[in-house]
Order: structure tokens, then sequence, then C-alpha cells
């Protein structure tokens, strides 16, 4: 495939891990081995459950929960900090056996500091060429933005989270 781009999956909107989970399909569908990393999320949404069938994906979700990062005394903001810097390392040291790289929620964790964004951006700058990454979550920075090749962003006109309707299984999660 040659160089491998840098897409963001960003905004305010419903669809970041749903378009990044399109493109990690549709990368193994063509033989390519994607590795799938979660921040913050516990790995049990229904799309993971269809994952783990699909060949040449393999899912890293986060092996901890700490809840609402506002929720979290400092201390516990600290453990998270480095448990999830821990994990970026862990996708960064396999991504080299891999085409395609899905960090997804990357970008949130960043902004809450739980990942420094320095070592995303080292990571992106360092990267193996042919390795496509994806990232996705809220509020990129200026430097995401111009260390990426595409930029995507999902913007909400109406969500029926507004009116009061919860996610729902099978449809947000």
């Amino acid at each position: 495939m040659g160089k491998g781009l840098v897409h963001i999956y960003c905004g305010d909107g419903k669809g970041k891990t749903t378009a990044s989970l399109g493109l990690a399909v549709r990368a193994a569908g063509r033989g390519m081995k994607v590795l799938y990393v979660q921040f913050f999320k516990d790995g049990n949404s229904s799309e993971f459950k269809a994952l783990e069938k699909v060949e040449n994906i393999t899912f890293q979700p986060p092996e901890r929960k700490f809840g609402f990062f506002w929720t979290l005394s400092e201390a516990e903001k600290a453990e998270a900090k480095a448990f999830y810097t821990a994990h970026l390392q862990k996708a960064m040291d396999r991504c080299g056996d891999y085409d395609l790289l899905v960090l997804d929620e990357s970008m949130s964790a960043c902004t809450t500091g739980v990942v420094e964004e320095g070592m995303l951006l080292r990571f992106l700058r360092e990267k193996p060429e042919a390795l496509e990454v994806v990232l996705t979550g809220r509020n990129p920075s200026d430097a995401l933005c111009e260390a990426a090749d595409y930029v995507t962003e999902m913007c909400k006109r109406k969500h029926p989270f507004d009116q009061g309707i919860p996610a729902r299984e099978g449809i947000e999660f």
C-alpha cells in the first residue's frame, strides 16, 4: 500500500467509533491485519462481539475501567494516567505486526491528560512507514490535526439523548 496515513474522526456527533470500525472491517476484508485499541470503554459494546469473529482483527480493550474521569480523585487520576500510558505503549510496541492501528478515544485520553499528547505525536512521527493509523474522540488539538492526513468531523444536529432517550443496545453500544 505504500505510506500509511493518519485519520482523525472527531466531533460531538455519533459515528466516530462506527467509522473506525467500518474501516477496520474493510481493511480486514482485504487481508490487512488490524489492531483495534480502546481507551475508556470497557470492551462490552455489541460491535466487539462481532469483531471477535472477524479474521485479521485483534482487539485490545483496557483491562481496567476507572469510571468517568471528572468523578475520579487525584490519586485515581494518577493511577488512570499510569494505566492508559502503559496501554498506549503496549499498542505502540505491538503495531509493527499490523497494517492498521485504531486508537479509539485516544484524543479523549489526551484531552483528559491520561495520555500525554506528546507521546502520541511522537508515535505518529516515528510510526512504521506503512502503518495506517486512526484516532477517534472529541476535541483534537491543532497539533494532532496537523499530524493527520484526514480529519473528519461528525457534527451533531439532533440526537435522541437530548430528548431523554438513553443509549440503546445494538444501536449506540
